[in-house]
């Protein structure tokens, strides 16, 4: 571990783009670190979870020295903090002999009384208890609990109007060319349409892991009949890969069309 932190001295001492990294602009790492650990555990594949969490854990050491640098705290502090948390969090293990023979739901009840200790002196809002996650989930969430207290658009017809109305201010800082002003409005819109899922009761997050899915698949065979084609993507026109699109759009059409027609078959077999 230490020839770790020492690394990670030496590469802000002398990399120039580990030296212009700050917290802010390394959040977006750690992210996707995250997912990437996520990807591997779910492949089953354990060198490359192994990997993947020596990545989320650079993140960890990165993040820790640049706060070392300002005197902060450093690597170390933060693994005490987690480890006192731990100890703090699960007395019927430290402190076995004064909380004996809990059931795991004894065990939840004093999870949650110790951190509600933990919160004493905080602000405290209802929005707190919102777990940080991606950002379309996070959205949905803060938009059913505030929901809860009426503070929420009558129907999808409504929250549909406020999507046109952020639309239309996009649409004005975009003329405007003004680059922190289409970073919120884009944000406004996003937040927006969010909404309009949610009253149509649908799952932002599962809506776009769909198109991601779909369009990884469409662009997979666009690459497939290409290279049987002897094309390079790359030299291709826009019309050219327009056309390719569509073509890997009615092939799968056609697949999904064959494998339902062969199921419904089956099933009026069985």
């Amino acid at each position: 571990m230490e020839q770790l932190l020492q690394v990670m001295r030496e590469l802000r001492e002398k990399c120039p783009w580990d030296q212009q990294q700050t917290p802010e602009s390394l959040t977006k790492y750690a992210i996707e670190e995250a997912y990437e650990v996520e990807a591997a555990v779910r492949s089953g594949q354990a060198d490359e979870v192994r990997d993947e969490l020596g990545d989320l854990l650079l993140q960890v050491v990165f993040q820790s020295q640049m706060y070392s640098e300002q005197g902060a705290f450093d690597f170390h502090d933060v693994v005490q903090a987690i480890t006192d948390k731990l100890i703090r969090r699960h007395p019927h293990v430290f402190q076995a002999e004064q909380f004996a023979q809990l059931s795991p739901e004894d065990v939840s009840v004093l999870w949650k009384e110790i951190k509600q200790k933990e919160k004493q002196g905080k602000p405290r809002s209802r929005l707190d208890e919102i777990k940080h996650a991606p950002a379309l989930q996070q959205a949905d969430e803060i938009q059913k609990n505030v929901a809860k207290i009426g503070f929420d658009f009558p129907d999808v017809a409504d929250a549909y109007g406020k999507l046109e109305e952020e639309l239309a201010e996009l649409r004005e800082a975009v003329a405007g060319q003004n680059s922190d002003e289409i970073l919120e409005e884009f944000g406004d819109c996003l937040f927006s349409l969010v909404n309009v899922g949610r009253k149509l009761g649908v799952s932002s997050e599962m809506a776009l892991l769909g198109m991601i899915h779909k369009f990884r698949t469409r662009f997979a065979l666009m690459e497939d009949r290409a290279e049987q084609q002897q094309l390079n993507l790359e030299s291709l026109s826009v019309t050219e890969l327009d056309q390719l699109w569509e073509q890997a759009k009615l092939e799968l059409k056609q697949r999904a069309a064959h494998e339902q027609s062969t199921t419904s078959h089956r099933s009026s077999m069985d």
